[in-house]
């Protein structure tokens, strides 16, 4: 059996040892508040890749982190959005939104998990683009219908520790106006009075506000 490194030993579960440094790294790619960007083209009733690498018809993903809001982005008016961020098959954090009766069709599935003690982040979705017809002019235009299965337990629990010690959010959809109606794991600059304190390498938020708080239960109790 190889014998494991001082870093392997301290390793979070979604952390690695590069191979080319030695040093601990994310498994996860992320530049952070720039996801990959994956997008539903409603028109054409496809998802796609920034745009121009078509994928199909439907597209399966485990949500990490979102946020459903009302605001004005991309120049595209003031509508309902539905901002939904996972880790695709090339371990990159990314991200897609949706809006309109597509924001609808997710939230009808948001509350059969509810009362399931259940969060998007512990399914796997799978989005469908769904063809629909204007009764004014016969016109056609697409929609996204969701389904989903559960997802694997333990690839969970990975993501949502990845998920609460990450920044996850996309700088081009931010702004200072929006009204989050829900949100997980999102990560909103605007609502952070003060920046934190970054915690070292291999140690995690959580694990630095606790040793915080005995420090000043020590001082406290001298």
């Amino acid at each position: 059996m190889a014998k494991q490194t001082a870093a392997e030993s301290t390793l979070l579960p979604y952390q690695k040892v590069s191979e080319l440094t030695g040093e601990v790294v994310d498994k996860f790619k992320y530049l952070e508040g720039h996801p990959r960007q994956y997008r539903f083209d409603g028109k054409a009733g496809v998802f796609n890749i920034n745009g121009d690498q078509v994928i199909g018809k439907t597209l399966s993903f485990q949500p990490i982190a979102w946020r459903i809001f009302t605001d004005n982005i991309l120049g595209m008016g003031t509508k309902n959005w539905a901002e939904l961020f996972f880790v695709d098959a090339k371990n990159c954090v990314s991200a897609i939104l949706f809006h309109g009766y597509s924001v609808d069709e997710l939230f009808r599935l948001i509350e059969p998990l509810y009362y399931e003690d259940l969060t998007l982040a512990d399914v796997v979705l799978t989005a469908t683009a769904e063809k629909k017809t204007r009764s004014v002019d016969n016109g056609t235009w697409f929609m996204a219908t969701f389904s989903y299965a559960m997802a694997d337990p333990e690839q969970t629990k990975v993501f949502k520790q990845f998920a609460q010690e990450t920044k996850i959010f996309r700088q081009e959809t931010l702004t200072d106006v929006a009204n989050i109606k829900s949100a997980m794991h999102y990560y909103n600059p605007f609502a952070v009075s003060e920046e934190p304190e970054l915690p070292p390498a291999g140690v995690t938020r959580r694990e630095l506000n606790a040793a915080v708080e005995d420090h000043y239960t020590a001082d406290e109790a001298a």
